[in-house]
């Protein structure tokens, strides 16, 4: 008898539920594509920043030693410690060499590395040709566009590095563009590097790609400091506030605007209770004078607000997931992956905002038999 009733009250009154429910959706529909958004902003904002590259240094302390290295273990500390906002980390052994390509000489700066972790925290960079992927490689480099215009080198093409003594013949892989000094310099693997250096398993310093707010960042520099003692960890400040800032302020907006939505989406609930509660009256009256109580009146009011807000969410979820989409393409350029998560929040917080607008509906509890019996 319930749901035979509640079915009769929905259809008697489906054109003011309508836009009670136009309004749920719609509200819904903004909440599920902010918070895919919100969720999924962290990985983006990480791919929009990586373009400035690495934003945490370690290296050994300053005691005016040029020379000053970092052993093989600090990078196993590092992988041991499975910081989650790391997105790449690779040492760098640095190089004052001499590059020949024929009859064209020119010194250099060759970068011994692991080119891997490169192309990950620098997947900006333009490279004409292809790019190293293998991290021991020894036959193929890496250059940036300045060496090769004064080598006069092309991708396939061959170059000599010498060192301290040491020879080194490579293939050119590919010719790198990235606006900055690297296009000064040469990438090698860095187990060649070493050979060249004589050094054994030693390092310059390590670059470190982390991503997330400010305060994560200082969390995986405080681990990282606890984990290399001896070793000084020092972010890129510019790099790492800005991003933490943005992320921060990006959040913010976000859950205002949540806020907003589902203030103004319970309005307008409140707006289509209200004109119903007002046609519900004499429907209130005669359950009141055949024995109906307040609480089971109340009841059917509420299951109804309930029906509306579960529908709106699922209808305004389908259309979330659309928006989001087309807001992440129009803003990163990336494809924002839905997380179903969102799905139980979204209803959840559609019931609420329809109870919360069926409040009106408590005045009927105060209306009285007799005066709708008597026209009233």
């Amino acid at each position: 008898m319930f749901w035979r009733i509640l079915w009769r009250l929905l259809y008697a009154s489906r054109a003011r539920l309508v836009l009670a429910l136009i309004a749920v959706a719609s509200g819904a529909a903004v909440c599920t594509a902010l918070l895919n958004l919100d969720l999924d902003a962290t990985d983006k904002l990480t791919r929009e920043f990586r373009v400035l590259g690495a934003n945490v240094i370690i290296s050994a302390p300053q005691t005016g030693d040029a020379a000053a290295t970092l052993g093989a273990a600090s990078m196993r500390e590092i992988a041991d410690l499975r910081l989650p906002g790391v997105v790449a980390a690779a040492p760098y052994l640095y190089l004052r060499a001499e590059a020949n390509a024929g009859r064209n000489s020119t010194p250099v700066i060759v970068a011994g590395t692991w080119l891997d972790e490169v192309a990950r925290m620098n997947s900006w960079w333009k490279v004409d040709g292809n790019w190293v992927s293998a991290r021991d490689n020894r036959s193929d480099c890496m250059i940036g566009e300045l060496v090769a215009s004064r080598l006069g080198l092309l991708p396939g093409q061959s170059l000599k590095i010498h060192y301290a003594g040491r020879e080194a013949a490579l293939t050119v892989a590919g010719i790198v563009t990235a606006g900055s000094s690297e296009d000064t310099e040469i990438f090698i693997g860095i187990s060649l590097a070493q050979e060249l250096a004589g050094l054994g398993a030693r390092a310059s310093l390590i670059q470190i790609s982390a991503r997330g707010s400010t305060a994560e960042m200082e969390e995986v520099v405080r681990r990282l400091s606890t984990a290399l003692p001896g070793l000084e960890v020092r972010p890129v400040r510019q790099i790492a506030e800005a991003e933490g800032r943005l992320l921060g302020r990006i959040r913010g907006l976000i859950f205002a605007t949540v806020f907003l939505i589902l203030t103004l989406t319970s309005l307008g609930v409140l707006a289509a209770m209200a004109g119903l509660a007002m046609e519900r009256r004499r429907d209130v009256g005669l359950m009141k004078a055949l024995g109906g109580s307040v609480r089971t009146i109340m009841r059917f009011f509420f299951a109804e607000a309930t029906a509306i807000g579960f529908a709106g969410g699922l209808l305004g979820f389908a259309a979330g997931v659309v928006l989001s989409e087309w807001v992440g393409q129009q803003v990163f350029s990336v494809s924002v992956t839905p997380r179903l998560i969102v799905l139980p929040a979204t209803l959840g917080l559609m019931v609420l905002v329809s109870l919360a607008g069926a409040l009106p509906l408590r005045l009927l509890g105060r209306v009285r038999p007799s005066e709708i019996l008597r026209g009233e």
